[in-house]
């Protein structure tokens, strides 16, 4: 009973770091902008949203900037720092293959290919909606996953082996198909670019909408499959020795991972690293038990997502923002090196 309250203690102690970070990052983010607004006005801001009795701030646009702009930005991109951080961890569990990442299986291919063709069809204009390209996204990542699963299946079953191979066919194959669309649309170029860059540019509302139902529902099914994600790291003739359908858990937990992919994708466009660096970090840091490790990879990748963001769109002069995307990448590849050359070998997956 000690060493069981012991154990919840010490993870408490090393999670609410990360909480911490998190809520630093939303607060950075709440106060950078080419708008100026003193951090008291934006304090007053937030907790009169929170139901707080604050005076207002005497400038009016200050709650429309803070509340309509920044803080949906933020808390989208917070969203789906979370749910890369934990699809990779997941993805890294369930392959055994510290290499993997949200992208794995090609469902970032066939989110990025879903929405060129939106944009090259103007299918936005078409339906009077800005959430056409988002759907279009989350749409060919969903016809991905399905897609890698078939052919899985057909190779052999879901084993890891097939899983990640029929992986990398969907996702070279989908890069070829996304050339073509930009090369039989040029006009759309710039703006499929633009897009596959990633970022959180005019983003709110509408694709928070869009996104917070499916982090719940992919979050909730990996959370009831959590103690299967352990197991299978053992292997999957020591999971059916123990009484776990191999076949099963790992389609619910592929499916559920790809499906957070596959919606921050269509909300945020391609933002590489997060999903590899968050999950690695903790659990170097706090070791591999994926009760604890999803938490914390949670935490960390949505710390870090919007700690990227707010360096993007402050780094340049004249309120010119640089694609978060570049920013994960330019951060995120140093920082693996780094991780790999001089962490200590934590559990592995």
């Amino acid at each position: 009973m000690l060493r069981a309250r012991h154990s919840r203690v010490r993870a408490a102690a090393r999670t609410l770091p990360l909480l911490l970070a998190g809520l630093a990052a939303l607060a950075a983010a709440c106060l950078a902008g080419s708008y100026p607004a003193a951090a008291t006005d934006v304090a007053a801001v937030v907790g009169r949203a929170l139901g707080l009795d604050l005076p207002a701030p005497a400038d009016a646009a200050v709650t429309a900037v803070v509340l309509d702009l920044r803080l949906l930005r933020a808390l989208l991109a917070y969203g789906v720092g979370a749910a890369l951080a934990v699809a990779g961890a997941v993805f890294q569990g369930v392959l055994r293959n510290p290499l993997a990442d949200p992208f794995t299986l090609g469902v970032s291919g066939g989110a990025a290919f879903g929405a060129a063709l939106s944009l090259s069809l103007s299918l936005a204009v078409f339906f009077g909606t800005a959430l056409a390209t988002p759907a279009c996204a989350l749409l060919g990542g969903g016809a991905t996953l399905a897609a890698v699963l078939a052919l899985s299946r057909l190779a052999g079953g879901l084993r890891r082996e097939t899983v990640v191979l029929a992986g990398i066919v969907a996702a070279t194959f989908l890069s070829a198909l996304l050339s073509l669309v930009k090369a039989l649309n040029e006009e759309s170029v710039a703006g499929i670019v633009f897009w596959i860059m990633g970022g959180f540019q005019g983003r709110g509302r509408a694709e928070l909408a869009l996104f917070l139902p499916c982090l719940v529902l992919g979050l909730a099914a990996i959370w009831l499959y959590v103690r299967e994600l352990d197991i299978l790291l053992l292997g999957e003739t020591q999971a059916r020795q123990l009484g776990v359908a191999a076949g099963r858990a790992r389609l619910v937990l592929l499916t559920a991972a790809s499906l957070l992919t596959a919606a921050a994708v269509a909300v945020s466009g391609v933002i590489g690293f997060v999903g590899l660096i968050a999950p690695h970090a903790c659990r170097r840091l706090y070791g591999g038990e994926h009760g604890t490790l999803l938490l914390q990879s949670a935490l960390a990748g949505g710390a870090l997502l919007v700690a990227s963001d707010v360096l993007a769109r402050t780094i340049l002069p004249g309120g010119a923002e640089l694609p978060v995307g570049v920013v994960t990448a330019l951060c995120g590849g140093p920082f693996f090196c780094a991780l790999l050359l001089t962490g200590r070998n934590g559990a592995r997956p």
